[in-house]
């Protein structure tokens, strides 16, 4: 079994502007096929509009409120939301509220900065 503690994870910034923690991925646990993370966009502040040619994405938000869009289409997400992002899709999450807007983000493959696509 492997257990890492959100805590033990230090923070850093993707290539689309998003604060995230590693909670599982190859950099620290046996995790080969997947990654998990904690992402945060402060008030006022969204994500660069990009895209992953290899990977899907799942978004589960835990607070905040947000407008996502993924190819084009936009929605209002919140607390208890799960977006799926599929390969090679436009998105981008902006902060609509007045708190941090915290969710995790489920990607396979694993996350890579050299998947990442600015648009």
């Amino acid at each position: 079994m492997e257990v890492v503690n959100r805590n033990q994870s230090p923070p850093f910034l993707t290539k689309d502007g998003s604060t995230i923690r590693s909670l599982l991925d190859r950099t620290n646990s046996s995790a080969a096929r997947q990654s998990l993370a904690e992402a945060t966009v402060p008030p006022g502040g969204a994500t660069q509009p990009h895209r992953h040619p290899r990977t899907e994405e799942i978004y589960y938000v835990l607070r905040g409120r947000g407008r996502m869009e993924v190819g084009g289409e936009a929605r209002d997400v919140g607390p208890l939301d799960a977006i799926l992002i599929p390969p090679g899709a436009r998105h981008t999450l902006a902060n609509t509220g007045a708190e941090p807007l915290v969710f995790l983000c489920c990607c396979a493959p694993p996350y890579s900065h050299d998947d990442t696509l600015l648009d």
